[in-house]
């Protein structure tokens, strides 16, 4: 699995660079070389047969494209500072300049979240701003004698069983609204998109 996405225009400086770092069988040789494992420049030359100066002007190729790193220093018997080159973890796609899907996809994405959070509040929060909305009931209600008459007892459990069916109606109402402004932004953007190509 690789480790990121890279998406290059084909003007792009990096793209320009790997076009150069490929450009050679050498460095196409050294990439699948280095595709069995970590070699030192020691290795690449000795495994391809190539001389030194070769091997270490198409590394620092495929080092500045970015296409190889040096994954780990080791140290020679002598002391000498010895880099070990292994294939970047990575995807490469050339292709040329388009709407960018990602962004697209991650803006939408957070629109909806956006919609899911605020319906999720109007449902927790629901009653409360409903049940201030029925305030003028609610406190003739409460300042009656409950013991003359069940009327009153049945007009304050009628407004809370309207409280409780308000609360889900109205966030249900607030997502199908946030849910069809997307659906229009969506279809706005692929009417953009295919009037562009």
């Amino acid at each position: 699995m690789t480790g990121n996405v890279v998406v290059l225009e084909p003007g792009d400086e990096r793209a320009q660079k790997i076009a150069k770092a490929m450009a050679s069988q050498t460095a196409n040789d050294i990439l699948t070389l280095l595709a069995t494992g970590t070699k030192s420049l020691t290795d690449i030359t000795e495994q391809l047969n190539i001389p030194l100066t070769t091997a270490k002007y198409h590394t620092e190729n495929l080092l500045d494209a970015g296409l190889i790193i040096v994954s780990e220093t080791r140290y020679s018997i002598k002391g000498r500072e010895v880099k070990m080159y292994s294939l970047t973890d990575q995807l490469l796609i050339v292709a040329p300049k388009q709407t960018n899907i990602r962004a697209l996809l991650l803006k939408y994405s957070s629109l909806f979240g956006i919609v899911i959070a605020g319906t999720l509040a109007i449902f927790a929060l629901g009653p409360l701003l409903v049940s201030q909305t029925m305030t003028g009931v609610a406190p003739m209600a409460a300042n009656r004698d409950w013991s003359g008459s069940g009327m009153y007892a049945a007009k304050a459990m009628a407004d809370t069983n309207v409280v409780q069916e308000v609360s889900p109606d109205l966030a249900l109402a607030f997502f199908c609204g946030g849910a069809l402004v997307i659906f229009i932004l969506l279809c706005y953007e692929a009417y953009l998109w295919r009037k562009r190509y």
